[in-house]
């Protein structure tokens, strides 16, 4: 397992910047630059533009509260710490991430939506839930909170729970503020404006339950006839305070939260986190976890990928492959739920490995399951994406090239059916990935049967990985020696060495204290780029957990692709985009 230590830049070569002396580097980030708030604009820019080593995607902007924070180095007496990740997928891990202190209860700071499309939403929470306003963002307001809330949740003084804080109470003042409401307060479904020039356009309110959305979300749509000239998502329905339920967490004890976030991505939502933690401690995991990891993954892939492609040609009208692909994914739970005791929510990986170890005879039941399944997987795209009306409704449909992909921080699939040949897993493998043999496949189309066709193929090879994984399974333990963080401890050693139980009482009962830094893993979900950041001030929970999820950054897309279609072709752009609304909203 491979992972970069970031290397502080002291100066810029301008020698306009300042760094803050002391600060240690990121785990998991090649560069990390300290920026005055007036110069942090111009800086970003220049990395984004540079001749010879460009950063043209934005990944993440985070924030933190220092206000609590123990562990700081000498000379850091700033409120807030703002943080933009910046990348290039085509020079695979190559990240640099942006730091810039802000002074103030309620600090301000440029915008940097003219350079990146896709900072809007990224602002937007980071002023929602910190309350740090973005000067010169034309739509300054929450977006995972309703507008009427009071205070930025993820503030030291905020409340954790509901019960530290008084009754609830939303009057019509308040709810009058939301866009439409005019509509939903009268149960209409639609109303009338005119534009600048007179046309009649109808704004249409879909949601926030319908079943075309696969979840609470609301869409307002502005036609002009029956197409659409605007969309406006808006999310928030599902937020439940992932990342502030961490600071109240131990380390360990956050692990099944994790599965929540996207509840059809199993151990894949568990990875990133316990890697990132793994990394902080420095752990190293046993040779079988790591292969185990590995084939849980995959095959939580195929259960993403068969529901998906199931209900995605439910959208566009075709009845028949949703009971083929629940079928499959019934028979791949079987095996999950044999192996980890669990089925969506598995809580099977820990911090140093896994819960327990394989069955016995588990080999049997997955062979089973991969004999058939490639020509199964070739009848699905007989079935489905070559049929001739499946093809009407999906191409030319939604379509994204690879230029905007990379400044909407599009990734997985959907940015391989762009054109880009970018899987974290061979570009900055993680996991031993880089001893399997699999195929990145891509399109390049960019529309949303080539998002079809590309997630087809991709079941291919991770059915390819598993059987992989199958013979090349070593023997030996799944859980790390360093009992400082292992959990559960080895049971044979709790009855002869009196450290491991003295370790094993503190983790159960307190939880362990982490080393003091910062660590950052992202790894190649089945939707995308999932990114866990993890800051740790020496005590048992993380000060501040930060999880990047990838239906966040495609959800942003959807007015981009969805202007000048066909009102009908909403949930065909929808439904290609694979998200899923706990992912989004978190």
């Amino acid at each position: 397992m491979k992972f970069s230590r970031s290397v502080e830049k002291p100066v810029w070569e301008s020698g306009t910047t300042n760094s803050l002396k002391g600060d240690r580097g990121i785990q998991g980030v090649n560069d990390v630059y300290w920026v005055k708030q007036d110069e942090a604009y111009d800086k970003i820019q220049a990395l984004k533009n540079d001749p010879q080593r460009p950063f043209p995607t934005l990944f993440d902007i985070v924030a933190i509260d220092e206000s609590e924070r123990q562990n700081r180095p000498a000379g850091q007496d700033h409120r807030y710490t703002l943080q933009y990740l910046l990348w290039n997928p085509d020079r695979g891990s190559d990240k640099v991430l942006v730091k810039v202190p802000l002074e103030g209860n309620d600090p301000k700071i440029k915008s940097i939506t003219p350079l990146f499309k896709n900072a809007d939403w990224y602002e937007r929470e980071v002023y929602d839930m910190m309350g740090v306003t973005f000067e010169g963002h034309h739509n300054m307001r929450r977006i995972l909170m309703p507008d009427w809330w009071q205070g930025h949740p993820l503030r030291k003084d905020h409340p954790n729970r509901a019960t530290e804080m008084p009754p609830l109470t939303i009057s019509e003042e308040d709810l009058a503020e939301y866009d439409g409401w005019e509509m939903l307060s009268s149960g209409d479904s639609y109303i009338r404006r005119k534009d600048e020039d007179g046309n009649e356009l109808m704004i249409l309110n879909l949601g926030p339950n319908h079943p075309g959305t696969h979840g609470v979300l609301r869409i307002m749509l502005t036609l002009n006839g029956e197409y659409m000239e605007d969309v406006y998502p808006v999310i928030g329905y599902h937020h439940r305070g992932a990342e502030k339920m961490a600071e109240r967490q131990t380390f360990h004890s956050y692990i099944p939260y994790c599965d929540r976030i996207d509840y059809l991505g199993g151990t894949t939502n568990e990875l990133p986190y316990v890697l990132a933690c793994e990394q902080l401690a420095g752990i190293k995991v046993p040779e079988r976890a790591t292969v185990m990891r590995v084939m849980l993954a995959e095959i939580y892939r195929l259960c993403n990928h068969l529901v998906w492609f199931g209900t995605f040609g439910h959208d566009v009208g075709a009845m028949t492959p949703v009971f083929y692909t629940f079928r499959e994914r019934e028979n791949l739970f079987k095996i999950i739920e044999m192996i980890t005791g669990g089925r969506m929510h598995p809580n099977f990986l820990r911090i140093g490995g896994c819960s327990m170890d394989l069955p016995v005879g588990w080999q049997e039941p997955i062979k089973l399951f991969l004999k058939d399944f490639d020509a199964h997987v070739h009848e699905y795209d007989n079935l489905l994406v070559q049929n001739p009306i499946f093809k009407t409704r999906t191409r030319d449909v939604g379509k994204m090239s690879l230029a905007d992909c990379y400044e909407w921080g599009v990734t997985g699939p959907n940015l391989r059916a762009s054109g880009s040949k970018f899987d974290l897993r061979k570009v900055a493998p993680y996991c031993g990935y880089e001893g399997y043999e699999f195929e990145v496949v891509s399109h390049t189309d960019g529309d949303c049967c080539a998002r079809a066709t590309v997630r087809l193929g991709e079941m291919i090879q991770s059915a390819r990985i598993i059987r992989q994984c199958i013979d090349l399974m070593p023997e030996g333990e799944v859980m790390s020696r360093d009992n400082r963080y292992a959990f559960p401890p080895r049971k044979a050693e709790t009855m002869m060495d009196i450290e491991t139980l003295i370790n094993h009482f503190l983790a159960v009962g307190w939880g362990l204290d982490m080393p003091v830094g910062e660590s950052f893993v992202m790894i190649e979900q089945p939707k995308g780029n999932s990114g866990y950041y993890v800051v740790s001030d020496g005590r048992t929970s993380p000060y501040r957990l930060r999880i990047r999820t990838p239906s966040f950054a495609h959800m942003q897309t959807l007015p981009a692709l969805s202007r000048g279609h066909l009102l009908s072709d909403l949930l065909a752009v929808i439904g290609a985009m694979d998200f899923v609304l706990a992912d989004i909203d978190r």
